[in-house]
């Protein structure tokens, strides 16, 4: 017998995981749900925990895991674009349109249901309007919004905070130590052009770090996550999954770059110094704008240097 998935122990009891429960305990879940929030790890612990309690109910004579029930189904990105196409949508629509085999109902498990492709997503709209039998769709994503409006509004909508532990990457403190020195020395004055030398050389030693770190943390995650597929898997949605854990690594890192800086002002901006609060609303706009840049290709490395070089600019007009 499989053991229970447990809800994150972060958001167990929480109004979301509550309403759920009870909905799955009376057996009137929605057949079609949307779960987005900021960590798409979360929305996958809370989706696994989801389809367990729906396909291996109390008093169930064969159960099994989620990534091995015969009656639960995925649908991820596949390939470096990282897109869901049409013909993965339809084999999924093919799959869920079949009785269950062992529980007495289906659930289907769309990870970044946002990276849909139009063709996909008006496919998957007429499933949503008529749904099969007894089946449970499970959407997941970071951007609802990047969906088309019809598919929101076919669903019911649940957001989850990130029940993520800090990231506590090898050398991430360190290097977020020396880019709060870096803003230290910034604020004091760059100087003479020597100076100014000196920090555009720490803004490349900062970046090659950062590429280190993030590759680092995304092979040792992937190590991780591998150990957690489905056997069969494709080798392209294996490309997609280690290209998303990437990404979400690369979100988190910057996250802890913005507290990083939000921390370094803090002090100067209850000293009453109004040169920083500027230098720091401009360097947060620049961030977010680079950290946007980012969901359309940019590289990493070129965000996190435009980022720097436009601090250098900014903090040293105090």
């Amino acid at each position: 017998m499989s053991p229970r998935v447990e809800w994150p122990a972060a958001l167990a009891g929480s109004p979301a995981v509550s309403v759920i429960e009870a909905a799955i305990a009376k057996q009137r879940l929605s057949h079609s749900l949307l779960l987005h929030g900021d960590d798409l790890p979360t929305l996958v612990l809370i989706a696994q925990a989801i389809a367990d309690r729906l396909l291996n109910p109390p008093g169930a004579k064969a159960q099994f895991g989620p990534a091995q029930h015969p009656d639960c189904f995925s649908l991820r990105p596949a390939g470096k674009m990282r897109q869901i196409g049409a013909e993965a949508t339809r084999a999924l629509i093919a799959k869920v349109q079949v009785s269950a085999s062992v529980a007495t109902r289906k659930v289907a498990i769309l990870h970044e249901v946002d990276r849909m492709n139009l063709a996909a997503a008006n496919i998957f709209l007429k499933t949503l309007e008529e749904p099969p039998a007894h089946t449970t769709l499970l959407l997941l994503t970071t951007r609802p919004y990047a969906l088309l409006p019809t598919i929101r509004s076919r669903v019911l909508h649940f957001r989850f905070p990130s029940a993520a532990l800090p990231l506590e990457q090898p050398g991430l403190q360190a290097w977020l130590g020396d880019y709060r020195e870096w803003l230290g020395r910034l604020a004091e004055g760059v100087g003479d052009k020597r100076n100014v030398a000196d920090h555009v050389f720490t803004v490349y030693g900062l970046v090659a770090r950062f590429n280190a770190l993030l590759d680092a943390a995304t092979a040792a995650a992937w190590e991780t996550e591998k150990t957690k597929l489905p056997p069969d898997i494709e080798e392209d949605e294996q490309v997609a999954i280690e290209t998303g854990l990437a990404n979400g690594l690369r979100a988190r890192i910057f996250a802890e770059l913005e507290r990083a800086t939000r921390e370094f002002a803090l002090p100067r901006l209850k000293a009453g110094d109004a040169a920083t609060r500027a230098a720091l609303i401009g360097a947060i706009a620049q961030l977010e704008h680079d950290v946007g840049l980012l969901r359309l290709n940019l590289n990493e490395a070129a965000a996190l240097e435009h980022f720097l070089l436009s601090s250098l600019r900014l903090w040293a007009k105090r």
